[in-house]
C-alpha cells in the first residue's frame, strides 16, 4: 500500500502531505525515485526533507529541514487556494463511493459515538489541490455507503457536483488501500476498483466495501514492491 502510494509521486510535484500513512508514502518517494519531491506540511514548512518520519505537523524536524517556514495563513492563501499544489495526500476515517471523506465524527454529529480529530486543512486540500490521492486501510467500517459527516468533499454525489460547489481541484483521482487501487469512473465519478494487490482475491475487496463495488473490466494486479523500495521503507520506519 505504501509503496504503491509512493509511486504516484514524482520529482516534479509539489505535494501537500498529511501525517500518518500519507507522510510515510511521500517520504518513501523522496528517498527512492523522487528525490526532488517538494513536500509541504500544514504547519507552514515548504520543502521539508526530514531524515525520520515526523510525529506530527508540529514536529521540529520539519522546520529544521525545510527550505522555508511561513505562516499557516500564507500556506493556505498563497500556496493552496490559488492551485499551486499539484497533489494533496490524505487519509480518512470514512470514505464513500464518491470519495467524500469523514474525519469529524462517527454517528450523529450532535451525539456522536466517536469524535474524530477533525478537519484541519483537509477540506481546503480536497478543494484546491490539482488532484488528491487518498491512502487508507480498507474495511466495511471505513468504506461506507454514505459518510456520517462530509469533512472533505470528494466528488459529492456524482458528476458535476464539484463544479456546482465551485471547487477548483480535480478531487480524488486515486484511492490506495491495503487491498488494491480505486479510481473514479470518468462518467459516474464512482470509485471503481482498477487494481488488486498480489495475493488479494476480488472477493476480499468486495467483502471489505460497504457498497456494491464497481470493478474495471481491465482489472490488473498491482506491481510488487521492488527490493530497493522495501529496504528504503524499512529504513524509514526504523529511523
Amino acid at each position: 500500500m505504501t509503496v504503491t502510494a509512493a509511486r504516484t509521486l514524482t520529482s516534479a510535484m509539489a505535494c501537500f502531505v498529511g501525517i500518518g500513512l500519507p507522510s510515510t508514502a511521500a517520504n518513501l518517494a523522496r528517498r527512492t525515485h523522487a528525490p526532488g519531491l517538494w513536500m509541504i506540511y500544514e504547519s507552514g514548512t515548504l520543502g521539508a526533507a526530514p531524515d525520520t518520519l515526523p510525529l506530527s505537523i508540529g514536529d521540529g524536524i520539519l522546520a529544521e529541514t525545510a527550505d522555508s517556514v511561513v505562516s499557516v495563513p500564507e500556506i493556505f492563501n498563497y500556496w493552496l487556494q490559488p492551485g499551486r499544489i499539484d497533489v494533496g495526500f490524505l487519509g480518512a476515517a470514512q470514505i464513500d463511493r464518491y470519495g467524500n471523506i469523514n474525519t469529524t465524527v462517527i454517528g450523529d454529529y450532535t451525539d456522536p459515538a466517536v469524535r474524530l480529530p477533525g478537519a484541519g486543512g483537509a477540506p481546503e486540500i480536497a478543494a484546491s489541490c490539482r488532484e488528491v490521492v487518498v491512502i487508507v486501510r480498507q474495511s466495511r467500517r471505513t468504506f461506507v455507503e454514505s459518510v456520517d459527516f462530509v469533512t472533505s468533499v470528494g466528488h459529492g454525489r456524482g458528476p458535476g457536483d464539484r463544479d456546482r460547489l465551485g471547487l477548483p481541484g480535480a478531487g480524488p483521482t486515486r484511492v490506495i488501500t491495503d487491498l488494491g487501487v480505486l479510481e473514479p469512473h470518468p462518467d459516474t465519478r464512482e470509485l471503481t476498483l482498477v487494481s488488486v494487490h498480489p495475493g488479494v482475491a476480488l472477493g476480499d475487496v468486495h467483502a471489505a466495501t460497504g457498497w456494491e463495488l464497481s470493478v474495471s473490466p481491465d482489472l490488473t494486479t498491482t506491481p510488487e514492491p521492488r527490493p530497493a523500495e522495501l529496504a528504503a521503507l524499512r529504513g524509514l520506519t526504523r529511523s
